[in-house]
């Protein structure tokens, strides 16, 4: 019984069709995290005197000082991540921003579990924002890029 195996050198012109295929597709997954981030920035900076407040309320943050903070903090912090990623793309981008959507994933599910359960995925989306955050993190140098747009 043979097993049907590609030679060497196929098996290596193969593996490298796909590491250019992954090449030219990192750009959009890049593109598609900053727009999250950035518009994540825009829509909470929109909605800043209803939607935000009332959900740090219902999970118990009433100090409207508090409540100020953790929502403008928020935005800043989704603007300077999403601009980050789109400017200076690399391993440690990436790494904040895994770091920071664990960080503000864990913050809404101790303040407010049920989003988990919000028909939109308001907390599930995060799972492939961090999936891909890990791949772009795992494909990046330690070195930052000049941003490139997406073909």
């Amino acid at each position: 019984m043979t097993s049907h195996r590609p030679s060497p050198p196929a098996a290596a012109a193969a593996g490298s069709a796909e590491h250019a295929h992954a090449a030219r597709e990192m750009p959009w997954l890049r593109a598609s995290l900053v727009a999250v981030w950035l518009g994540t920035a825009v829509a909470s900076t929109l909605t800043a005197h209803d939607r935000g407040p009332a959900l740090l309320q219902a999970g118990g943050v009433h100090d409207p000082r508090l409540v100020a903070l953790a929502l403008w903090g928020g935005v800043a912090l989704d603007a300077v991540l999403g601009a980050w990623m789109w400017w200076r793309p690399g391993r440690l981008a990436y790494t904040l921003a895994f770091a920071a959507t664990l960080l503000m994933t864990a913050l809404a599910t101790a303040l407010v579990p049920g989003l988990w359960l919000d028909p939109l995925g308001a907390l599930l989306k995060n799972l492939p924002i961090l999936a891909a955050l890990w791949v772009l993190r795992g494909q990046a140098s330690h070195r930052p890029v000049a941003p490139v747009l997406p073909r």
